[in-house]
């Protein structure tokens, strides 16, 4: 039997000898997602809840629409008394129709954003309100199936590396340009070097205070 050639995010990430340390194995294959458009809405849904709280509330969000996954205009169409009533805050009402608003006035596509860089990406979605960089981050990441993406506000992230590199961080602004340089050496596999991050202490990405 033929043996496992190692990807070469894992060559490459194992150069860094301390991130090295707490790579366990290759990583499971993350999948392309479709319909960007919901999975905004699904993230600004879980914002600052548990991921059992928001599964319910997505859910109940798809339960609106007969269980099927609605159209922009749907959401757009769906008055705000009713998407209040499935849990979700003024605040998340309002940045639901947003997106939904967004995506119809500027006839968005998956296809548009896989055409785009990350940063072509990055600056397109977040003129959205209510949609920060972390949220597209993670969509990059984890929908768009990005390979280089470092979310440098994530608390998580910040967490593990000041604990792996051993990082000082009573001056801020230095520990920033510290995490900015230590992920430099990792591209053009970031987003994989981030994943390890997060596995190594059963992180989930949580975003920080720039969302």
């Amino acid at each position: 039997m033929p043996k496992a050639t190692t990807p070469l995010y894992h060559q490459h990430l194992s150069k860094d000898k301390k991130l090295f340390r707490i790579m366990d194995g290759p990583l499971p294959a993350m999948p392309v997602k479709k319909n960007i458009t919901l999975r905004l809405i699904g993230a600004i849904m879980s914002q600052q809840l548990s991921t059992r709280v928001a599964e319910v509330i997505y859910q109940r969000f798809l339960d609106l629409y007969g269980g099927k996954e609605p159209t922009a205009q749907q959401v757009l169409d769906t008055p705000a008394p009713l998407l209040r009533g499935i849990g979700l805050s003024n605040a998340k009402v309002s940045y639901v129709h947003n997106v939904a608003r967004f995506t119809v006035e500027e006839k968005l596509t998956d296809k548009k954003l896989h055409k785009m860089d990350n940063d072509e990406v990055i600056a397109y979605l977040t003129q959205i309100k209510g949609i920060g960089r972390w949220t597209v981050e993670m969509l990059l990441m984890f929908y768009l199936g990005r390979e280089d993406v470092f979310a440098i506000d994530d608390l998580g992230l910040q967490q593990s590396m000041i604990k792996l590199y051993r990082l000082d961080t009573a001056d801020k602004k230095a520990l920033r340009l510290r995490l900015l340089e230590i992920s430099a050496k990792w591209a053009p596999y970031r987003t994989y070097a981030c994943r390890y991050l997060w596995a190594w202490k059963d992180i989930k990405p949580v975003a920080g205070d720039k969302r």
